[in-house]
């Protein structure tokens, strides 16, 4: 089948891009490879990022976007065949037909989307060391404190708890020796110090930071319910996949938490999606915009797992689309793994301009009928040099293309519109309460309150009530309530208990219900989360 028999140019196999002397197909097999999208601003990578997003959830394949100016959310709604878009498609030899896409719209702040929460266990010390931008020592403390949670079985939840903690491994400024024991937190001190020298300046310098990213909204994204990743992998009634979008224009004014929030993401996929090797099409589509503030200012440590996991998530059936203004933004290791290319026009007015015209231009496979240094500054809106992987997964020949037009609206929709969509929305109610669990702050408040023998020895037999024995049994069977090491089988299913628990209870109830699951189930089951790919690869 060619773009000329199909009334919206797809296969059953591949994604038609564009057109120019030859048609351009991204190979639903070969989509898992990854990608990069780059142009300057106003040259249509948006357009082409819908036109592909369109392309993945009418092949059944599930997308989750990026929306940093609103215009992607347009692809919730029925397009509009005006003049310009119908004549594009009939040179294209297309028939524009209207059409629009199940969206799930999601928001960090709870404004215009469902909320995203993570838990302060699963970001782990690495991606929150780097959200806070700490040195090495700072970031030795904070790893010195989620070791101590670990072993006193203080479950990290929110930023309160995170706090509570630092506060609690400052070392005594007075007395030492017996007398020192005398603080209800003494041996939550005594462990910190076992580990380093955790000095009361550096764990002043890293609530500082915590101030500044509370401040940018981060409150609001560390809680419970912690997003299920499986929200994302959905399809809608007519089998297409759902586009997720995260909206993310006040969040990109918070560039750290931005990036830092995606590669968590990324992170999550990778650890909890099973190997699936090379599949008919990818399980997820993700598209990653202003891709260099993931790469900005990042230590090599850091750039090194996120190119393990950029290179290893492929065989978890999930692709993986940069989209950025140049492709010098993409440090080589990681561009090294962009297998399909589609690069907008470049303005060459300075040297670091001219040297990214000649590094695009490089990275493709060469076409002897182009000068392709010459046409990317050429290229109009709309236009693009595109060069996919082919059947045996080389690239093929770059090739200058006219984008085809989206089926769905170009451009923002209305607040109305979002209201109703997020009303039907198959989420709506899942994650739109916010659940405050017992957790590190709170049972550090009743130790300093001395209430840790009424807390951790209930009187009369009754063993912290029907709760606590629960988290008991639970924390025997899975082993649950040791150290942490390598995480057993029982031990991940216990994983997975809690998040389905915590997912389940929501509402006016599980602000009471909680605080008992958070404290006796939530607290021997807790330690045991593991912290996302990039936190577990560097215990490995």
């Amino acid at each position: 089948m060619t773009a000329q028999d199909s009334k919206l140019g797809d296969t059953d196999d591949k994604i038609f891009v564009g057109k120019g002397d030859e048609q351009a197909w991204l190979t639903l097999a070969l989509a898992n490879r990854h990608g990069l999208v780059t142009g300057a601003t106003g040259t249509g990578k948006t357009v082409t990022l819908q036109v592909m997003a369109e392309g993945f959830a009418r092949a059944g394949v599930p997308v989750f976007a990026a929306d940093i100016k609103g215009d992607l959310s347009g692809i919730s709604e029925v397009g509009e065949a005006k003049d310009f878009i119908v004549k594009r498609a009939t040179e294209m030899g297309l028939t524009f037909q209207p059409d629009q896409f199940s969206t799930v719209f999601w928001d960090v702040f709870g404004e215009q989307g469902h909320p995203v929460r993570a838990t302060v266990t699963e970001m782990g010390p690495l991606l929150l060391a780097r959200m806070l931008d700490l040195n090495d020592v700072q970031e030795g403390v904070l790893n010195v404190a989620f070791r101590v949670a670990d072993d006193a079985g203080l479950t990290l939840i929110d930023m309160k708890d995170l706090r509570a903690l630092l506060d609690a491994i400052v070392p005594d400024a007075g007395k030492k020796g017996a007398d020192a024991e005398e603080s209800p937190l003494a041996d939550i001190k005594k462990a910190a110090q076992g580990f380093g020298n955790v000095t009361k300046a550096t764990v002043g310098t890293i609530q500082r930071q915590l101030l500044v990213l509370e401040n940018q909204g981060a409150t609001k994204f560390f809680g419970e319910p912690a997003l299920s990743l499986k929200d994302f992998m959905k399809t809608d009634r007519d089998g297409r996949g759902m586009v997720n979008i995260l909206v993310a224009d006040k969040l990109l004014q918070s560039p750290r938490l931005y990036a830092t929030f995606l590669l968590w993401m990324l992170s999550e996929l990778f650890e909890e999606l099973p190997e699936a090797g090379d599949l008919p099409k990818p399980k997820l589509v993700f598209f990653f915009d202003e891709a260099h503030l993931l790469f900005n200012d990042a230590p090599k440590a850091l750039l090194d797992k996120i190119e393990q996991v950029v290179r290893l998530i492929r065989s978890k059936g999930v692709g993986v689309y940069f989209v950025t203004q140049n492709p010098i933004d993409v440090p080589d290791r990681v561009l090294g793994q962009l297998g399909n290319r589609v690069q907008h026009a470049l303005r060459a007015f300075t040297p670091r301009d001219q040297k990214a015209v000649a590094a695009a231009a490089q990275t493709f496979r060469p076409n002897p009928k182009l000068d392709t240094a010459k046409v990317i500054m050429e290229l109009g809106k709309g236009e693009a040099l595109v060069s996919f992987l082919e059947g045996n997964g080389t690239p093929a020949m770059v090739e200058r293309v006219m984008v085809r037009p989206p089926s769905a609206r170009i451009g923002p929709i209305t607040p109305d519109e979002r209201k109703a969509i997020m009303d039907a929305s198959p989420v709506k109610g899942k994650y739109d309460t916010a659940v405050d669990a017992e957790s590190a702050y709170e049972m550090i408040q009743k130790r300093i309150a001395g209430m840790a023998a009424t807390a951790d020895a209930p009187a009369g037999g009754e063993s912290g009530g029907l709760l606590g024995q629960i988290g008991s049994i639970v924390g025997t069977i899975f082993g649950t309530n040791v150290k942490r090491g390598r995480l057993s089988t029982g031990q991940v299913i216990a994983r997975d208990v809690t998040r389905s628990v915590t997912n389940q209870v929501i509402g006016g109830l599980a602000a009471n219900v909680g605080k008992s699951i958070g404290g006796q189930l939530g607290g021997s089951i807790g330690r045991t989360l593991v912290r996302g790919a990039l936190g577990g690869l560097l215990r490995r």
